[in-house]
Parts: C-alpha cells; structure tokens; sequence
C-alpha cells in the first residue's frame, strides 16, 4: 500500500478528448467512470469529489461526448468515459462514442478499477452486463454503483442490491455492489473508500 493519502476531493479538470489518442500520457493509475446516458454518472462524480460542478450535468441524458480527465494528483486520475444506450443522438455519432469507449478499455495500461453506473430501477442492461462482463474477463475490479437508490424503500432498495450480486456471482470476478444517491449521499463513504483503496497500490 502506498502511504500517500488520496483525496478524490483534489479532482482537478485537465482535458476532454475524443478518442485515446489525446490523452495524457498512459502510465499511473486511472479508475474510469462507465454508465448509460442516464445512469446519473456526472452527479455521482460529483458527489463523490465534493465539488458541485467538477463534471457537467445536464436534463438531457448524453452529454459526455469526449473522454473527460480529472487529475487527483500523482500520477492518478479519474476518467468520465462517454455514456452509452439512451442518449437521443444521430446513430453515427453514438457509434464514435462507442469507438473511443471501446478503444480506452482495451488499450489504456493505466486503467486500474472500473465503476459501472446504473439505475437502480434498470440495473444490468445488456450494455451494462457487457461491459462488466468484459471487465471480469480482462480481471479488472468493478464497482457497480446502483444509482438514485433515494427512489427506492429501503426494503426494496436492498432487495436489489442483493439480486444484482446473485446475478453476477457466476462471473467469480472483483466485484463489488452498492447502492447509490447524490441526493442523499447514500452510499458515497463506501464508494470513496473502494476507489482510494484502488488509487493506493502500488503500481
């Protein structure tokens, strides 16, 4: 374990890019951020750095276009990938996001832990069940943060949890499940203590 103390609040913005090729140079260690369109994603970056408006939020699902970085210091950042599924745009530009979705996955070095973002209300949609699927194949930590759990009774709210995790047990991968609000900031102690602990091994 590395005796430096991370602080997802230092967050800094560094760049957006639209494909690999325009990132900072690959060496460290980055933890990404995946999810549909309206999973909730930049709200939890949000919540989780406490900044208000570190990454951009918006009423329309899909506004992550590019690939978007956030230094932490150190050599470490976090990355808000492009949302995939819902978002209401032209069919050739959602396959450009795709491609550089793609293409970060499977070539940056640098990746270290992935967090999957989904409705609690919809979790584990054919994308969502693809991309932690691949992750467990390539043996990359996942956390599955279960979003807008503040919808939700707490019974229920638990229920789905609990059936999330049986479902991806067969998988025998690092995965962890947890439910989520910005809101309410359920859930967001767990998250930071996961990512740091991702942050903090040596590379």
């Amino acid at each position: 374990m590395s005796s430096t103390t991370i602080h997802l609040s230092k967050a800094t913005f560094t760049i957006s890019a639209p494909d690999i090729r325009k990132l900072p140079e690959d060496s460290g260690i980055e933890v990404a951020f995946a999810g549909r369109s309206n999973a909730g994603k930049s709200s939890a970056l949000n919540t989780l750095t406490n900044q208000k408006s570190l990454a951009r939020t918006s009423k329309t699902p899909g506004r992550t276009q590019l690939i978007n970085v956030f230094e932490i210091g150190d050599n470490k950042r976090l990355i808000d990938l492009p949302g995939y599924g819902f978002a209401k745009v032209p069919l050739e530009m959602k396959k450009k996001w795709q491609k550089a979705l793609g293409e970060y996955l499977e070539k940056r070095e640098s990746l270290k832990g992935l967090v999957v973002l989904m409705d609690i209300r919809h979790p584990l949609k054919d994308l969502d069940m693809d991309l932690i699927q691949w992750a467990a194949d390539s043996e990359l930590p996942v956390l599955a943060l279960l979003t807008k759990c503040d919808k939700l009774s707490q019974g229920k709210r638990s229920a789905e949890v609990l059936n999330v995790k049986k479902i991806l047990a067969p998988l025998n991968a690092d995965i962890r499940v947890q439910a989520f609000s910005s809101l309410k900031r359920t859930g967001a102690e767990q998250a930071d203590s996961i990512i740091c602990d991702w942050f903090s091994e040596e590379l």
